[in-house]
């Protein structure tokens, strides 16, 4: 049957909105054209992306991450906030490229919209004070009303104690980043994160402790978040994360933010801190092994007993 020009007008009209939704030169000419790669970022997740008040600046593995993924674009970064409360609709509403700040990658967010591979392992895992470090060690032994569990709003950490933990008494305080001080302070019992941040946190600070680091609930992965329909800048970001792994530049990352702070590494981050100390001291004054190894136990007495903090 031969078609009229009005079919062939029309035809030509979808092909072009589809091209320009979809191909890479469509998405990914918008963001090289503006000359700006927008991410979304809670800022309030160390050690992965966090808005430093001091300086305004984001710091972290994912803040890293990002700005060599602009880098490889050839564009300018520009950090876009969200909440966890409010990170898919702002996702759906295209508030910015992509998002990546600590997202772990699950089936129902890829209901709504898309994710990449991805670049880093994960699972929800107990903080709590160190003197209670045999006591948590189980989801029974934390779903119990007198015990007091802290979490941030609005994220999967709030849906998996609300899920796993009913009995508990949950405390919801806004701000993140306090709540780890807050449970070693004795204002909350546990705080259920992802094991990055309780070996983060647990680093900084000798009264907290992550018992299940090596044995977390759960396992996944983290990934970028976008908006639906841009599975060009997806598999432009799946390419370049592979290359980020394949270069060596993910695992120099970890041990900038993630091996050098965690409770896990910790001991060997200590013990090397005390060698090298005792190594120095030894250097100089030609001392023997033994007065060396006395003098890094001492050290290591004097900063356990000096604060705190291990920092």
């Amino acid at each position: 049957m031969r078609r009229t020009p009005f079919v062939w007008l029309f035809a030509v009209a979808v092909a072009m909105l589809f091209a320009g939704c979809g191909t890479p030169t469509g998405v990914l000419a918008t963001v090289r054209e503006r000359g700006v790669l927008r991410v979304g970022s809670t800022g309030d997740y160390k050690p992965m992306s966090f808005r430093n008040p001091a300086t305004g600046k984001y710091e972290g593995f994912d803040a890293a991450l990002a700005e060599d993924l602009a880098l490889s674009l050839g564009v300018r970064l520009e950090f876009v906030p969200t909440s966890w409360p409010t990170l898919m609709q702002d996702t759906l509403d295209r508030k910015f490229d992509l998002a990546i700040c600590g997202i772990t990658i699950t089936a129902e967010r890829q209901k709504h919209a898309l994710m990449s591979v991805g670049y880093l392992g994960n699972g929800k895992t107990v903080l709590c004070r160190a003197e209670d470090a045999r006591k948590y060690v189980t989801l029974a032994a934390i779903d119990r009303p007198e015990v007091r569990v802290m979490e941030n709003p609005g994220g999967l950490n709030e849906k998996f104690v609300r899920k796993n933990l009913p009995r508990a008494t949950l405390i919801i305080h806004p701000v993140n980043e306090e709540i780890p001080g807050l449970v070693a302070s004795g204002k909350a019992d546990v705080m259920i994160t992802e094991i990055m941040e309780a070996a983060y946190y647990c680093s900084l600070d000798a009264r907290l402790a992550a018992p299940l680091l090596d044995s977390p609930f759960t396992n996944g992965e983290l990934g970028a978040l976008l908006p639906p329909g841009n599975e060009a800048l997806r598999d432009y970001v799946n390419g370049f994360i592979g290359r980020e792994r394949q270069s060596g530049r993910l695992d120099e990352l970890k041990s900038i933010y993630l091996d050098g702070g965690g409770c896990s590494a910790l001991s060997m981050r200590l013990k090397g801190t005390w060698f090298e100390m005792g190594r120095q001291y030894g250097a100089a004054m030609k001392a023997p092994m033994r007065k060396f190894l006395e003098f890094a136990n001492r050290c290591a007495k004097g900063r356990r007993n000096s604060a705190n903090s291990w920092e």
